[in-house]
């Protein structure tokens, strides 16, 4: 009922929503027969539906090197994010993770639901791994070993100033811009991208989920999970976990502000980035999550809910934004209507209004200079519904039989 609701509230979500539904049917029937291939794609699917689908375009040879590179990181990612383990059992698994891929047969039980999976199973990603060229091997193999050790150091560090939370987004996030650099020039199809736009372009990514995550994180169990850095929050409250109590509500909304405000100086270096791939899907595969990005920070920012639930983009917002992202055009036009979007929701008594003001108009300034907003799509940010009752209707019996077909089919298969 939540999806038809919405649907009725914002009816140009509906042809969207229903190619994404198709593509993803269409991407679940492409998963290899070999069985460490379909073990990987099948995987994929689970940890991570829209990458799974953003990656389906990229040609066979890139398109399993990303695979891989992503179930590998997402491996150690679930070493890491498992607080149950004892750090002197961790650190040496994160250290040593970049030699375990080329072992069949190591394995490390840890993580819940389909990560514990993905762990007990991971000989199915190691024979796969095994498969790739060696320029792709030996770039996931890189990135895998220089991750590993930042996440130890991590474990045993707080996040204290600005520059370490800098660090810590550059080890889990900043290291993968980089490795998706590397894979991107080994297929032949891009030049070698700088370290540094690289690096942005994780960042802009790891500090939007990190901002939107921050009550799951904070309550994780059985201990916290804390990546906003001392030097932020302590100006508002004495504990990280104080920001989720009621009666810190205007201090908890101006911290959070203060994070977003910081998460923005990436944004120009990513369209930096974005504007100089030459392969269409590649260029895609990279620009979708980025106007996700900048979406989800327009949406947390000046937020309570942020400390109340879950803060995401609808559904078929960002259907629109897979279906629609082809060109640099739409890349300027998204980022160019987000940063107008953020800068009406900025209060001028906000403590870093001005920053996060200047930041916006930067953003702005690199989107007009480009010549191309004239071309821009702005159904990223306004929904211009001008649907009567009839339409409605009329959208509502299509649902029904469109969803009534697809269900009828799913059975008789």
């Amino acid at each position: 009922m939540g999806s038809l609701r919405s649907i009725l509230k914002h009816p140009d979500d509906f042809y969207p929503l229903l190619k994404l539904k198709m593509a993803a049917r269409n991407a679940e029937k492409q998963i290899p027969p070999e069985p460490h291939w379909a073990f990987c794609y099948t995987m994929l699917h689970k940890v991570s539906r829209s990458f799974a689908l953003v990656i389906q375009q990229l040609d066979t040879d890139l398109r399993n090197a990303v695979c891989i590179f992503y179930l590998v990181l997402r491996a150690l990612d679930t070493v890491e994010d498992d607080t149950s383990i004892a750090t002197d059992v961790k650190v040496p698994i994160l250290i040593a993770f970049h030699r375990h891929i080329y072992d069949r047969d190591w394995h490390f039980s840890c993580g819940t639901k389909e990560y514990k999976v993905l762990m007990d199973q991971i000989r199915h990603v190691s024979t796969a791994f095994l498969e790739l060229g060696k320029n792709y091997q030996e770039a996931i193999e890189d990135i895998t070993k220089r991750m590993g050790a930042g996440m130890a150091k991590f474990i045993c560090k707080e996040v204290e100033t600005i520059e370490d939370y800098d660090e810590y987004c550059h080890y889990v996030a900043g290291l993968v811009g980089l490795g998706l650099s590397k894979l991107f020039h080994a297929s032949g199809s891009e030049d070698l991208a700088s370290d540094s736009l690289s690096n942005s372009m994780g960042l802009f990514l790891q500090k939007t989920n990190i901002i939107r995550d921050y009550l799951e994180d904070i309550n994780e169990i059985p201990k916290s999970r804390m990546f906003w850095p001392r030097q932020i929050w302590s100006k508002y409250v004495n504990k990280l976990e104080d920001l989720k109590y009621e009666e810190n509500s205007v201090k908890a909304v101006q911290c959070l502000n203060d994070m977003v405000t910081n998460a923005l100086i990436h944004a120009e270096d990513c369209l930096i980035y974005m504007a100089a791939l030459k392969d269409l899907a590649i260029f895609r595969f990279c620009a979708i999550p980025q106007i996700m990005a900048i979406g989800t920070l327009a949406l947390c920012y000046n937020n309570i809910e942020v400390f109340r639930g879950v803060v995401k983009m609808r559904r078929g917002l960002t259907a629109k934004v897979i279906d629609r992202t082809k060109t640099m055009a739409d890349v300027y036009g998204a980022f160019f209507d987000f940063a107008c979007v953020l800068e009406s929701k900025v209060d001028k008594n906000d403590p870093n209004a001005t920053k996060t003001l200047s930041r916006l108009v930067a953003i702005q300034k690199t989107c007009r200079e480009s010549g191309l907003l004239s071309k821009r799509k702005s159904y990223i940010v306004k929904d211009e519904s001008g649907y009567g009752s009839t339409m409605i209707v009329i959208l509502v019996i299509l649902v029904s039989i469109i969803f009534a077909y697809l269900s009828a089919n799913h059975h008789n298969n």
